[in-house]
């Protein structure tokens, strides 16, 4: 059976107007047959956070949300809880504290079961903690800033759904490009992933058995930012407490939507641009137009009006010709009103006695 795809999303994912990436993840996971489990156990909200999910969820057509919370590790022990994974085609982890997201879940059988759901087929997202959770390796939590410094963040243990990397998330809005750097200054095996605001790293598994790639690509309104380190040149090793890392050689991708990117190899994939449909067909029908006049020009001295009247012929409209204007169609000219008699001047009146006048 083929692997189910990953989505990576960066925080803050719209969920008022397009839900571009929502309505992505509902149609992975089946449409109106999707059975979606939400994990929430990041979040400090209540009920809430399951119900907004669940309203926005049914509302691009899914059968059926149910919600997933451990609260504890022995809940993620929990045989009821685990086959409420083990029987979605969509899982969907909240944002919230990643860290214990990930000392919750990781190593339990209901992490086992996340894992294995992607490898049956279903579609595995999550939303600021619960995409830094995917990677094998994950921010537990540190400032920001622009400079790599020794200290700068703490690293704990992922999911592994993306091998040897390190995802990070509301990444430019919260300026975390020093500790993504940090984390592979002193771990250059691990691939950076830094994923803004609205924006979804989709991971899908390509090519035949035992040549198999993990491609990504992307999709909403910002950019992933790929750090890769093979080659890089650092002091990380040995840089003292707070002072900033030396991080050289290493190789930057800052991919908008529509691009692609092969995790496996660490390569820019080709960009293929999506055009439209409808702006296709109206593309094809002008060209077709503008090879028929050249046609019609080379054949004979057609004028250019003719042409154009031939054209919306063949689109089905006739021009309208203005009517003639030729002198002897004008109706005769009337001759001018003369203004009407007036009557003779009358003498003026007597005005009318006031209150005590006399006539």
């Amino acid at each position: 059976m083929a692997s189910g795809p990953l989505m990576i999303i960066g925080g803050a994912e719209d969920k008022l107007r397009k839900r571009t990436i929502l309505k992505e993840f509902v149609a992975a996971a089946g449409g109106s047959e999707a059975r979606i489990a939400v994990v929430p156990t990041a979040s400090s909200l209540g009920p809430e956070v399951v119900e907004v999910y669940d309203a926005l969820f049914r509302r691009e057509g899914a059968a059926d949300v149910v919600a997933v919370r451990p609260e504890h590790r022995d809940d993620a022990h929990d045989p009821e809880v685990v086959a409420r994974v083990a029987g979605a085609t969509g899982i969907f982890m909240t944002g919230g504290n990643q860290l214990k997201l990930s000392a919750i879940i990781c190593g339990t059988p209901l992490g086992e079961a996340i894992v294995a759901a992607r490898e049956r087929g279903a579609v595995v997202a999550g939303t600021s903690a619960g995409a830094s959770i995917q990677s094998s390796h994950m921010v537990a939590f540190g400032g920001p800033g622009s400079t790599p410094k020794q200290r700068m963040t703490q690293v704990a243990a992922g999911l592994g759904l993306v091998e040897s990397s390190v995802i990070d998330q509301h990444f430019d809005q919260r300026n975390r490009y020093g500790r993504l750097l940090m984390i592979v200054a002193q771990s250059p095996q691990l691939l950076g992933i830094g994923v803004d605001e609205d924006t979804c790293a989709v991971v899908e598994r390509v090519g035949a058995h035992g040549d198999e790639h993990e491609v990504m690509r992307v999709v909403g309104r910002g950019a992933v930012t790929i750090m890769d380190p093979s080659r890089i040149t650092t002091n990380a090793f040995e840089a003292r407490r707070s002072a900033p890392i030396l991080a050289s050689g290493v190789v930057l991708h800052v991919l908008p939507e529509g691009s692609a990117f092969d995790l496996t190899t660490r390569t820019l994939l080709p960009h293929v641009a999506e055009v439209d449909p409808g702006e296709a067909a109206e593309m094809a029908e002008a060209g077709q137009d503008l090879r028929e006049m050249a046609r019609d020009i080379a054949a004979a001295d057609t004028s250019p009006g003719t042409l154009k009247r031939r054209l919306a012929r063949s689109r089905g409209a006739t021009p309208r010709r203005p009517p003639a204007t030729h002198p002897a169609a004008q109706p005769a000219a009337q001759p001018a009103a003369q203004p009407a008699a007036q009557p003779a001047a009358q003498p003026a009146a007597h005005p009318e006695p006031t209150d005590g006048a006399t006539p």
